[in-house]
Parts: structure tokens; sequence; C-alpha cells
């Protein structure tokens, strides 16, 4: 069995039809030599004359996964290329086993990323990435790559690998996406080429451009042949989302289940993404060696305005008329609320920019010694680094009533004249809130292996390859502390007692800029009323404008102090930024790893079986630096009282610098077996042990300490009843890594050059799944005695599995006569069930308590409904049950086209996250609580299309589109009245007019 290099140089004679940069370039490839059980001359015929294009990528994948040691499943560049995909992580969903998320961070799924986001590989983010089989990440506290950050066009090729061998880096319990970019030697030898296009967002209305442009060259010296090439990419895109939304249901009459409002909102993306991609390359009769620079550039910048509900549940009140549902539902209904003043909302202004780049410098040099022994070293450098500036102000309104229809498919607001009335005028609105946030991260990284590899002049052994690996990598996150400082102007609930009225648009002491914003085009089509917003000025200009504004509820608080003879009128401050450590995360780590593989082969049993068995062991060292801090909230003692009761421990508040760290081995050994039936079917065998380390997010080195008492007060006494130990963690710094035990069995056949069927089965066993959960810090009292504080941190605190299928099936009708041989089409299944299970699983059936952090264990593990009941028996998360992917493919001629469909089902996003979460929820007995809903993202399909047309060799045109059926997404929250609607979104359709060159 040829060993499958996971370089662009080694994978060149596989794949004929290789098209670089984007570039939809119409060559016809080379027939591969035909093998003994080749098809009659008139079949190959047929494939001859239609083999170019996208059919030409199709067999140079395909050739791929059946020569693999692994499993594994490719995508070459013609299919990025021509595809009507505009993002590596929009081609990656079209791989079976791979599914993508497509919110824009994670904990907010209140925000969309059109072309998607994070990527599962079988229903786990555990996922490694690479270019040119070199680790490589993005500086985001994560241990990936952000695909979307990645210019499509600079990439010749996408290997997925699903279950590791020994040779390979470890740290993918999912899988490993490999990012290939061409070498000069793939070449044979001239070669420019470039492609134009423009790209219409439909519901924006809006152009933006894109082009790529490449050019390389080899040249034959007597010293040896040298070759280099230059890749250069830019694209700008423009993206709209517009957005119904419901808010959680409360059941606020013991009956009834009533959302607190309805709501509408749009938001405007941009982004202009840079891609630069060089290579030198030499080689002669013994020596290999290869040089490659690969950067990446995004800048993008997001708008957003947004009515959003923020009234008190409790005081709403139901009007005459309204219908329910089977579960006590609201379905229509006016919703008005007297004790408040009338239905109270928020509209805001947000504008959020952020930057971020990523470098890589590799080099690459391979020795053949003899013809047994070949040496190889490779040297990489990678540094990343990203910066963003997120900013909200907003002002308050409050309506006499909102009337709502939660009947239909998508829900909405209905208007009559008195509330478009009230919409228009100023007087209604005031100064409500600003909330900031700022982040800044960089991530370096370098590493160098040297490899060994001997043949075996032998009947079995094939050969023997080891090696070892060294890095060192340091990433340093800082977020502003709060990471978003929400922070009130003027909020109905202070009225009478901090302010003394609200900071209304119509006083001319509080005349900062506002722009009646109009949500034009909302979904397509539909109509819905201008707001008064903040301008965006008053965002962009922070901290400036930020003061300013806080400055009108001075004036008011100043007021209703005099009024009442007391108040506290304390300035705004902004959050804290690269000064306070509880923002900062700062991680070291080195790695040594060695391995040895052995490929085998019995090619004389009836069934010829080969195959590789491995071997590694790698050393991880980890140091984190941070802060570890107690305070004591213990009471008091006044001149002569004294403490009795519960003991109150002595210990003396401090705030300490804190290096944390661990050293642990890892011993990871894998078997591929592959079993040849004939030429076109085979089956595989793999089972490995691998490893995911926890993200650098989870491991930040920053911990609070309390005490806390609970106590009553007889005589002179103070009667301590209860003394809490209590703390938080932002992260957990001894974290180990995630284990799987993997097993995966294949079936494959390959009945032509572009025609498959392959299954696979899977059964990943994990164990250390990191949840969050209470460990115990031990801290020392005055007389020596141990202390034990329970913390509430990331902790290695479950096992689970993920199981599964994957079936697969494309093929070319080369059956047919003339034009219609160029139909084709392909299909894919991937089915996966997974289970988590808590070492110490929290059970209750209802939460407790209004805290809506990290120490509400049940809260985070369970989730619990407005009325305090848990839900637990919650899938891991982003995991879908199925997934599918539909294309049909034509190639013939100057033609190739492809409409292409993939949907996935529903599936969990959070549990507490951003907008489905509060501490206003209400057990039966009235006593406040915290609630948190399990957020799901309802099964989605989306069809895709495109159409190439060669003019010649050398020139061709292409016009793809982008959600051409016009998909809604739905977001789902889980209640016990069932699942229902939290947000119906239009993101229109896109369009992109390319034109390509080759020469």
């Amino acid at each position: 069995m040829k060993r499958l290099q996971r370089t662009a140089v080694s994978l060149a004679a596989a794949q004929a039809a290789l098209l670089c940069s984007g570039l939809a370039m119409a060559q016809t490839a080379p027939a591969p030599a035909a093998p003994a059980s080749a098809p009659d001359a008139k079949v190959q015929k047929v494939e001859t004359v239609t083999v170019s294009g996208r059919r030409a990528a199709l067999q140079s994948a395909q050739k791929i996964k059946q020569e693999s040691d692994e499993v594994v499943d490719s995508i070459v560049a013609d299919d990025i290329g021509k595809l009507p995909d505009r993002s590596v992580t929009e081609v990656l969903q079209r791989i079976v086993g791979i599914t993508i998320d497509r919110t824009m961070a994670k904990g907010d799924p209140e925000h969309s990323s059109v072309e998607g986001s994070s990527v599962n590989i079988r229903g786990l983010s555990y996922v490694r990435s690479e270019v040119n089989g070199r680790d490589t990440f993005s500086a985001n506290g994560g241990r990936t790559l952000n695909f979307e950050d990645v210019p499509p066009e600079l990439m010749a090729g996408v290997d997925v690998y699903k279950n590791p061998s020994a040779v390979q880096i470890e740290g993918a319990v999912g899988g490993l996406v490999n990012l290939r970019t061409a070498l000069p030697f793939d070449y044979a030898g001239l070669r420019l080429g470039g492609s134009v296009s423009g790209n219409y967002n439909a519901l924006e209305s809006k152009w933006s451009p894109a082009g790529s442009v490449l050019a390389s060259n080899r040249w034959k010296t007597d010293a040896g042949e040298f070759g280099a090439l230059l890749s250069l990419a830019h694209s700008v895109s423009n993206t709209r989302t517009d957005k119904w939304q419901v808010e959680p249901y409360y059941k606020i009459d013991g009956t009834h289940w009533v959302p607190k409002g309805a709501q509408w909102r749009d938001s405007y993306f941009d982004r202009t993404r840079d891609g630069l991609y060089g290579a030198l390359q030499y080689r002669n009769d013994a020596i290999e060696s290869s040089l490659t620079y690969f950067e990446s550039k995004y800048k993008m910048h997001w708008d957003e305005n947004a009515l959003f509900s923020q009234t008190n549940p409790w005081n709403l009140v139901i009007g005459n008329g309204a219908t329910f549902g089977a579960n006590g539902q609201l379905l229509t209904g006016t919703l008005t609320s007297p004790a408040d003043g009338g239905v109270n909302f928020g509209a805001d202004t947000r504008y959020m920019t952020r930057n971020s780049r990523t470098r890589d410098l590799g080099w690459n040099l391979k020795w053949k010694v003899n013809n047994r022994w070949t040496l190889s070293t490779d040297l990489q450098v990678v540094k990343s680094k990203t910066n963003a500036f997120d900013s909200t102000v907003a002002t308050g309104l409050q309506m006499p009533k909102e009337t709502l229809d939660l009947s239909g498919s998508t829900p909405r607001v209905v208007f009559d004249a008195s509330d478009l009335a009230a919409l228009a005028n100023k007087s209604n609105y005031y100064w409500a809130f600003t909330m900031e946030h700022l982040d800044r991260s960089k991530a370096d990284q370098k590493a160098w292996r040297a490899d060994a590899k001997v043949n075996f002049d032998h009947p079995v052994l094939q050969d023997l390859q080891f090696g070892i690996r060294l890095t060192e990598r340091d990433a340093t996150t800082i977020n502003s502390n709060p990471s978003y400082n929400w922070q009130a102007i003027t909020q109905t609930w202070q009225q009478g007692w901090n302010i003394s009225g609200l900071a209304r648009l119509s006083d001319p002491r509080f005349n900062a800029p506002v722009q009646l914003h109009q949500f034009k085009n909302f979904f397509g089509g539909q109509s819905v009323p201008a707001i008064y917003v903040p301008d965006v000025s008053l965002a962009k200009g922070y901290p400036d404008s930020y003061a300013a504004l806080h400055k009108y509820h001075d004036i008011l608080c100043a007021e209703q102090a005099a009024a009442q003879g007391w108040g506290s009128c304390d300035a705004w401050s902004p959050a804290t930024f690269g000064v306070d450590p509880q923002g900062t995360n700062e991680q070291h780590e080195k790695t040594q790893a060695g391995y040895a593989q052995l490929r085998f082969g019995f090619d004389d049993l009836p069934l010829p079986v080969d195959g590789n068995v491995g071997l590694r062991l790698v050393r991880t060292d980890m140091a984190a630096k941070g802060y570890m801090t107690f305070k004591s909230n213990a009471p008091t003692l006044q001149a002569g009282q004294s403490f009795g009761g519960v003991p109150i421990p002595n210990v003396t508040p401090f705030s300490k610098s804190l290096d944390a760290g661990q050293v642990y081995t890892n011993v990871l050994p894998s078997l591929n077996l592959r079993m040849k039936v004939n030429d076109q079917v085979q089956f595989r065998a793999a089972l490995a042990q691998a490893i995911s380390r926890p993200d650098f997010s989870d491991m930040q080195a920053y911990t609070e300490l309390s005490l806390d008492t609970t106590q009553h007060t007889t005589g002179n006494t103070v009667i301590i009843d209860n003394v809490a130990l209590t703390g938080k963690a932002n992260g957990n710094p001894l974290l180990k890594p995630v284990k799987s035990n993997q097993l995966d069995l294949t079936g494959e056949w390959y009945f032509s050059k572009a025609g498959s069927l392959t299954f696979a089965l899977f059964d990943k066993e994990l164990k250390d799944v990191i949840v969050k959960q209470s460990s115990t810090v031990l801290l020392q009292d005055g007389a020596g005695k141990p202390v034990a504080f329970t913390v509430t941190s990331p902790v290695n605190g479950a096992k689970g599995h993920a199981r599964g299928l994957e079936i697969s099936l494309q093929r070319y009708l080369d059956m047919l006569p003339g034009w219609m041989s160029g139909i084709g089409f392909q299909a894919n299944y991937t089915y996966v069930d997974s289970k988590t299970k808590p070492y110490n699983p929290v059970l209750s059936a209802y939460c407790a308590g209004t805290s809506t952090s990290a120490d509400n264990l049940n809260l985070n593990t369970n989730g619990c409904d407005t009325d305090g009941k848990t839900f637990g028996n919650l899938p891991l998360l982003n995991l879908s049950k199925n997934a599918f992917n539909l294309a049909l493919l034509y190639d013939y001629g100057p033609v190739s086209a492809r409409l292409a469909y993939n949907w996935r089902s529903r599936y969990l996003q959070g549990v507490n996250v951003n907008g489905t979460n509060g501490s206003d929820g209400r057990l039966a007995n009235g006593t406040s609580v915290a609630w948190a809903l399990p957020t799901w993202q309802d099964g989605y399909g989306q069809l895709d299309g495109g159409i190439t047309y060669r003019v010649n060799d050398h020139f061709s045109l292409s016009l793809e589109g982008q959600n051409l059926s016009n998909s809604l997404p739905r977001q789902l929250m889980q209640q016990q009245i069932g699942f229902m609607t939290r947000s119906v979104e239009s993101t229109g359709r896109r369009y992109s007019v390319q034109a390509s060159f080759s020469f």
C-alpha cells in the first residue's frame, strides 16, 4: 500500500486535475492508466471526453480516499473553486460526517454567521486543523483555525482524517482537517491564472468584489530543479440578517404561558479577507526541499439595530379575546402592563469590529540517503493575533400595548394606528444603557520535527517510519472586565429612589444624536415600523460618548437625592482592559512527541491485507500565569459584641499572583487495516486512542474565593448560623485532555473513476469530557489548619460516546449516450448518537437561587424553565442526529453545473446562553429563581447552485448562487409547553458572477 503523505507534493499524482487558488480552470486531465479490469473501449472513450472540470476533481478526491492508509475524505481545488460555496466552512459541510455551526460566537446563538463558523466531525467539536500537514490555529483562546477567516481561493484541496495514525500530530478526537496549498512542482511548467468576481446580496441589494491571481514556474539547472509560486486573494463580503424574535414564556397566572414580548432586528455584516501564499521548491536526485509562507488577514465590521422587550413579565396583563394552544401557550393576544406605565422595550445600536491575522512559515527538507533510507526535517513558525471592539448604546421605549400573532410559522407583531403613532413619538423614548466589550489575543508557536523512513525488502514488511516533534506555544487572551459591561443610564426601575425620572429624548437637556432607523426590505418585503435608535457615532465614540451619556443619569440622580435628602450618584466607570488579572489569560505549552509506525502487506493471502501499526508517545508541559484572591464578608463586631454559633475560620484576605502548571504523558497506539477483495472493493478496520487538549480559554488561572455568613444578633452576641466557603474560577489550568478509544469499520466499492459507494460505522468512547462542576481548593487558617473552599470551574467530569454511521454514493451516468452521459449525482447521509454521563451528576427537580453564573450547577448542566423546573437528559452541544447532502451534477463539453442541497436535523446550541436566561423566574410559591432554557437550532436545509461555461482552454465564466431556496433558519427554546419558536431569520439569496483565466 503506497503511503499517502499529507502534502501537495505527494498528492500531485492523485490529482491530475488539480486547480489552485479558486480558479475555475477548464483543463482536461490525462486519463490514468487502465487497470486490468478496465471497461471496454466505448466506455473508456466516454470518460476521456468528459474527464474535466468537476468530474476530474471528483476522480482525484476518490483516488485519495481509495489509496489512503487512513479513513479520509477529500475535496480538491476544482470542487472549492466551482462549488456554490464562498468559504472553507461551507465547503467542509459537503463532506459526509461534517456539520457546521452558523452562530457568530460560542455562547451567543442570537447572532448568526451566514457562511458558518465552527466545524463538527461526527458530532464532535474536538477538531484539529492543519495547513500542509502542519498544525495551525487562530488566536481566539481555542486550538483550531477559524476556517471562515481562510480565503478558499488559496486552497488546492481539503482532507478530513477521521481516525488517526501514529504519524499524525495528536489532538484530534473528532477528526483532523488539513488544508492543502499547491507547490510549484504540481504544475508542468509556467502557469498563470486568476479570477475576478462580483458578489451580490439580494436582501441588501449590494455588490461586493473579489479576485485572485496565481503565478507558478519551474526551472531545470545543472544544480537541480527550482520552482516558485505566488498566489494572492482578496474578497469583500456583505451579508444581512433580518430576524423576528420571541421572548421566553412565563406562567404568569398559574394557567397561561405568555412571552414577555416579541421584537425584530436587522444586522449588516461587512468582511474584507486577504490571503497571501508563496512557495519555493528545489530538488535533485537526493534532496527535496520546500519553503512556504501562508498569511490570512480578516477585517470584519458589524452593525445591528434591534427592538427588544425588557418588561417585567409578572406585571403583564392579557387582553380579552386572546387565544391559546393545547399546552396553555399564547397564540394571539394583546399584552399591557399598567403597573409599569406601559410595555417596556429597548432599541439599540450595536457596532462591532474585529481584525485578525494568521501567518504560517514552514520549511521542509527531505534527503533520500539511498534506496532504503529517507530522512526529513521540518520547521514551522505560526503567529496569530486578533482584537475586537464591541459597543452597544440603547434607548428605551414605553408602548401602551403590544399585540402578538404567534400562530403561524413566523412570529409577528401586529400594529394599529396608535402603535405606529407611539413608535414615532420621541417623547416615548429615553436613554437606557451602554455596554462595551474589548478583547485582544495573540498566540505563537514554534515547531520542529525530524523523521526517518526505512524501506524493507521483505514479502510482508514494507517500511518503518519514526521520528520526533517538539513544540512551544504561547497564548495570551485579554478581555475587558466585566467582559460585557452593561451599565444603566436611566431605567424604569431606578425611578423614585435613584433618579427623578427618565432621560427622555424630548428633553432638550438630553440631546445626544439619534436616528430614525428604517427596516428597509425587511424579510424581503415585510413592513415593520421605524424606531428611534442612538446614532452610530455614540457606539463608535467610546469612551467619551459613554461618559457624556451617563452624565444624564447624574443630572437626574442629583435631582432625586436633593428631593429625598439622601442618595448615591456614583459616576460611570468603563470596564478595565489589560490592567486587571481577572481579564487576562496567559498560557504556555511545550510538547515532546515521538512515534514509530510500521507498514505491512500480506499480498499472498486470498484476500490481500495491508495496513500500519504504530505508537505515539507525547509529553505535555503546561504552565499558566494568573491570580487568586480571597475576601471575607464576615460581619464586623461593634464595641462590646462577641461571636457565637458556628466558628468563622481565620483566613486573612489576600490577592496574590498564581503560577500553575502540570505535566502529563499520553501513550497513543493505532492500527489501520485494509482488505482488498478486488481492485474495486475493499474494507477497512481502524483502532486508535486519541486525545484533544482543552482550549486555552478553559484553562485560565484566576480564582476568586470568598467567605460569606448568615447570622442573627441576640443581645451583644452575633450568632453565626452558617459559614459558606465558596469560589469561582474562570478556568482550570489543571485540566487534562479529553480521551477517546476509537473504532472505524468501512466498506468501499469504487465501481468507476468518479463512482463509488462507501459505508462506515464508527464508535468513539469518550472519557474526561470537560464540564463545569465543583472542586475543592485548600487554604490554611492562622493555626495552619486546612480550610476547604468549594469552587466551581471546568473539570474533567464526564464520560460519553459518539456512535453512528456514514453512507456516501457518487457517480456519473456514463452508460447514457451523448450529452446525457454528463449527468451525475452525489448523496451522503450521517447518523450520530451521543450521550454524556457526568461522574458526579446533579439531580434536582427544581433550580434554586437567582445566580446565573457557573456556581449554579443544576442550571448549567440541566437547564431550568422560568418556573424553576429542571430539564436534564440533554445531548452533546452542536450535534445533529441526522444530516445529509444531495447534489445533482452535470459535466459535458464546455458546461459544468451543480445543484447542492445540505440539511441537518435539530441540535442543541447551549443551555445558559445569551437571550434565553435570566434571574426573574418564580417557583410555584412565589420564590424568585434563575432560569436558563436549552436553546436549539431547528432542522435546516439550504439549496446552492452553480454553472460554469468554458469558453476555451484558457477562459471560463461562472454563475453561482447560495441559499437559492431562500430558507429561513429557526431557533427554538425548550420549555415545558414544547419547543417554542425563539426566532426566525432571513439572510436572503446571494449570487456571484466570476470570470477566470489560466495559461
